[in-house]
């Protein structure tokens, strides 16, 4: 046997002696094996923060990029010989498109390639032509001609989809909604040159403006829910136009508001009833002095008009109340485009955005509520004849004055965000100032998404601040007292039934601070308020006047129960206020303190507001505060407190300037563990409050927080969509600020364990 071979089990054995034997060995290697173990936790419970994160930031990322186009087709405008492009349109698939031409040609082709799909004609009398033709604006499903006269004629592309053998087929048609016979619009038969059309359930409306210089609107009204099928209703009335050339006329998609713009760039607007009753017009200047009106279109919804002028300038204009509450037309925002005239302008059908087009055949893409300059491209060298938004703004179709027509694919899901849209205030349509809004859904499409984060985060900070208001004062005077002064026995039934108050559901808290408190608090609300200043004095007289009492009932009383007598003392003074609060509401407020607090301050009470949250949150948030205030308080060494009242000092001495400051930095860790609490709490802000997404700091009105709108909506919201992303963003920032406040609050208690560690 070598020497090395000997060695080794003397080595072992060497080394089991020096553990203890076989029983100390064993130990060892379980504290070694726990050691790991709790590393290994310690490793994991960061490996899942940080995936939580990088999860929480893909999730958001795609908020902020901004949107991209491709060009995936370009051919020779399909039949060229069926006439000039007056107008280009898709499916919503955008597989097919159409081409109207001014021979009263209508081609589908397919979009990615230029194949002939189909081909049909108007259906035009003899010996008329056609003069001019329009879409809605925003909304190009139905087309309407104007004809030499006088007449019109209403048409509408249809997508019918088929599946054969598991393939999806789609067959494009033409739709005649009223008829394939023209309607007479201008009695005297002449021309009619400027056109407008909406349609809104099951009726349309059409403005005219003819040759002899009048306007002409007309409503048509189908009598069965398939129009066409059995007819319709016509209404019908005519205006001579005061005012000279008219270069565009709009119509809104109730036809309740006609816009017509003259050649210098001055908008005339009606308003007009269902009979075409004028209710009021007036004038508008849309570009100002020195420009030039070269396009102009209605955003989706109809609330705003667009108006491009020839200095690269997109205005847009929308119906606010003014000061007497009537409709007035307000400029809302300038996008500024390119440095040459904006020939067209295209707005999505089912958003806030569109595109503008300048002579030089670039684009811009613009979001309005977000204000952001989206993307900007070059679509030909040539001049853009036509221009066609898909209807889900995914797919852009334009033709230029080469003859050649392309097909962009467009990527732009998420245009409504951007940090201005977030954080500060936005001037709305229909809103008389800028303004923090969250509203992010309605039941139609034209409705504007407002993603404001202010009002959300505002309200999470008043929440938790109003909690911590009512919670910081009752637990770390309770935990003070129950470490220091209370007696032993007494603390052994007050801190377990404390924490225990830890386990009840915060649901049941809700519950009863949305069905029971918040109720009594409306109804006694002069009562609460002379509790919160009744009570604290009470106690302090009660203290005081405890050393005036005879020495046989202050010995009668053990050290440490004073408590005990407090207790019925205060509950006594709860009563009181309770009960004689309404008369003396009464007798100081005639109308009542809520209605006094009205009329003499402006503050208005809701009856689930902040009080009832700080309130309800304030018993969820007091026992993990006092718990962890109350261990640091108590397990403060026991020889500072003994030197210290050795030295002379009181027990309030000692407590104020000893054992305070050596808890400080538990106390700190219980505040910060209540702050954490209180921020990210749902159940009892979802119940307790009206959740109204309110800038407001009194006391008696309500809020949203970021919590209660992600419990509210997240169910609700299309995944990957952005209001979808959104509340991951609300949920991110939940998650970075609980992680800086805890990283903060670690830092501050490591350098106060430092600071008093020496005493």
């Amino acid at each position: 046997m070598t020497e090395k071979q000997i060695s080794r089990p003397a080595f072992l054995a060497s080394r089991i002696k020096a553990c203890g034997g076989w029983y100390g060995l064993w130990r060892m290697t379980k504290d070694a094996l726990l050691r790991y173990c709790v590393h290994a936790g310690g490793y994991g419970v960061m490996l899942m923060i940080a995936l939580m994160f990088f999860y929480l930031v893909a999730m958001v990322m795609p908020l902020f990029i901004g949107a991209s186009i491709t060009q995936v087709g370009r051919y020779p405008v399909p039949d060229s010989s069926a006439g000039k492009t007056w107008l280009l349109g898709m499916d919503e698939q955008n597989k097919l498109g159409v081409r109207f031409t001014d021979k009263g040609r209508v081609i589908f082709f397919e979009t990615e390639t230029g194949r002939i799909i189909k081909t049909e004609s108007i259906p035009l009398p003899e010996n008329v032509t056609i003069t001019g033709i329009t879409h809605e604006a925003g909304y190009p499903s139905l087309v309407v001609y104007g004809l030499s006269d006088g007449k019109a004629l209403l048409v509408q592309p249809h997508y019918a989809l088929t599946f054969e053998h598991d393939r999806r087929t789609i067959i494009p048609s033409i739709d005649f909604p009223f008829g394939k016979k023209p309607i007479k619009l201008d009695e005297s038969g002449k021309a009619l040159f400027r056109l407008a059309v909406a349609s809104e359930e099951g009726q349309a409306s059409l403005a005219a403006i003819t040759a002899s210089g009048r306007l002409v609107l007309t409503r048509l009204a189908a009598k069965s829910s398939s129009p066409g099928a059995s007819g319709f209703e016509l209404l019908r009335k005519e205006y001579t136009l005061p005012i000279g050339s008219i270069e565009h006329l709009l119509l809104d998609k109730a036809g309740r508001t006609v816009y017509l713009v003259e050649a210098s760039g001055i908008l005339n607007w009606l308003k007009v009833d269902p009979a075409f009753e004028v209710l009021s017009q007036g004038r508008q200047d849309l570009v100002g002095p020195g420009r030039k009106l070269i396009s102009v279109t209605l955003l989706n919804g109809h609330l705003s008009l667009l108006a491009g002028d020839d200095a690269g300038s997109v205005n847009q204009w929308a119906w606010m109340l003014g000061a007497l509450g009537q409709p007035v037309l307000q400029q809302l925002r300038t996008f500024e485009v390119f440095g040459q005239a904006v020939m067209s302008i295209e707005s999505e059908q089912r958003r806030k955005g569109f595109i503008a087009l300048d002579a030089a055949g670039l684009a811009a893409l613009f979001y309005s509520t977000s204000e952001r300059k989206l993307l900007e491209v070059r679509l030909s060298e040539n001049k853009i004849r036509a221009m066609a938004l898909a209807p889900r703004a995914t797919a852009l179709l334009s033709e230029s004055e080469d003859g050649s027509l392309s097909l962009w694919r467009l990527i732009n899901n998420h245009p409504e965000v951007s940090l201005k849209s977030l954080w500060q205030k936005i001037r709305y349509e229909s809103y008389a100032k800028p303004d923090y809004v969250w509203q992010s859904s309605s039941s139609g499409s034209d409705f504007e998404p407002k993603y404001s984060l202010t009002p959300l985060v505002y309200g999470t900070l008043k929440a938790a601040f109003y909690a911590l208001l009512f919670a910081v004062p009752l637990a770390l005077a309770g935990a003070v007292y129950t470490a220091y002064f209370m007696a032993p026995a007494m603390r052994k039934i007050v801190k377990p039934g404390i924490e225990i108050m830890e386990a009840l559901p915060t649901v049941i808290l809700g519950f009863l601070a949305g069905l029971w408190l918040a109720p009594f608090i409306e109804a006694h609300l002069f009562g609460i308020i002379l509790t919160f200043w009744v009570t604290p004095i009470s106690v302090l007289l009660a203290a005081y006047s405890w050393q005036y009492m005879p020495s046989s009932w202050r010995h009668t009383l053990p050290d440490g129960w004073e408590a005990a007598f407090l207790m019925p003392l205060i509950m006594l003074v709860v009563w009181f206020c309770l009960s004689f609060g309404g008369p003396m509401e009464a007798v100081f407020f005639d109308a009542g303190i809520k209605d006094w607090l009205s009329q003499q301050w402006g503050i208005e009470y809701d009856q689930r507001n902040a009080m009832v949250v700080g309130i309800a949150m304030g018993f969820a948030v007091i026992p993990g505060i006092f718990s962890i205030a109350e261990d640091a308080i108590f397990n403060v060494p026991r020889h500072l407190t003994i030197g210290s009242l050795a030295l002379g000092a009181t027990r309030w001495q000692t407590m104020m300037r000893v054992v305070l400051l050596t808890a400080s930095p538990g106390i700190f860790s219980a505040v910060i563990v209540g702050f954490g609490r209180a921020v990210g709490e749902t159940m009892i802000v979802l119940m307790a409050t009206g959740n109204t997404p309110m800038m407001d700091f009194n006391i008696f009105q309500g809020m949203r927080t970021l919590s209660a709108t992600i419990a509210i909506e997240m169910p609700e919201s299309e995944a990957g969509a952005t209001h979808s992303r959104l509340l991951f963003l609300a949920a991110l920032l939940l998650f970075l600020f609980t992680f800086a406040v805890n990283t903060l609050s670690e830092w501050i208690r490591q350098r106060l364990r430092k600071n008093y560690s020496a005493l």
